[in-house]
């Protein structure tokens, strides 16, 4: 079956997921993490992407991203994915493909989805039981939006100016809402969306988004259409 072309949209936030080949490490030292970040910001930056939140794991790596163009996210991922295997294999001699594939992506419902897909994000190495807390793990955007250090990768989306007046106010909602978690429902339909490239929100976001985009945004149903009723003379 021939694949959808990627869902990629102006204005809309979307949640990329790029997995190392055969779930293999993507990273063999702190420098290989830094490499990836400074790659990432410096495409951002020339392919017109603000970059919400992150996290770099030992096999994959999560982005949530709104481009300002629609080609500009598939620029920015092509041109980091290739700039960091290039990098990689030369200085770890070795050769060969490093990433499974391409990269997986979902658009979001922003008042739905967005600060939702940013815990999932920062919780990601607690799920994987690497750290005990969110705040323990270096490799992700969790330590901007608590106030623990500034990030020049990081674009705070304007949803997250909305949780508190102060810059104390709106870290300590964050940490609050990413403390209570994301529930499994949640996790799943973000999980199953992103690696599927599938939409993700309400039925009336979903419907609107259709209308912009001649690529099919939701699932099939299973299954054959049904049959017209038989006419019958009268």
């Amino acid at each position: 079956m021939a694949r959808l072309p990627r869902l990629s949209l102006a204005g809309y936030p979307h949640h990329v997921i790029q997995r190392g080949n055969n779930r293999q490490a993507i990273f063999s030292s702190v420098a290989d993490y830094r490499f990836l970040l400074e790659l990432i910001r410096q495409y951002a930056r020339d392919c017109q992407v603000a970059v919400h939140a992150y996290v770099l794991m030992s096999n994959h790596f999560h982005l949530l991203m709104t481009p300002q163009e629609g080609e500009g996210l598939g620029r920015m991922m092509q041109g980091v994915g290739r700039s960091y295997v290039q990098y990689f294999n030369r200085q770890h001699k070795r050769t060969g493909t490093l990433w499974e594939g391409r990269y997986r992506s979902t658009v979001l419902q922003t008042e739905r989805y967005l600060l939702q897909c940013m815990a999932y994000i920062d919780l990601n190495p607690v799920r994987a039981a690497m750290v005990a807390g969110p705040q323990d793990y270096p490799w992700s955007s969790f330590a901007h939006y608590t106030g623990q250090r500034a990030d020049p990768l990081v674009s705070p989306h304007p949803l997250y100016w909305e949780l508190g007046n102060t810059p104390f106010a709106r870290e300590a909602a964050y940490q609050s809402l990413v403390q209570a978690g994301v529930d499994g429902s949640a996790q799943q339909a973000l999980t199953d969306a992103t690696l599927r490239g599938w939409a993700l929100g309400e039925p009336d976001f979903v419907a609107d988004l259709q209308k912009r985009t001649g690529r099919r945004i939701i699932k099939s149903k299973a299954g054959r259409p049904p049959l017209a009723p038989p006419k019958f003379s009268e």
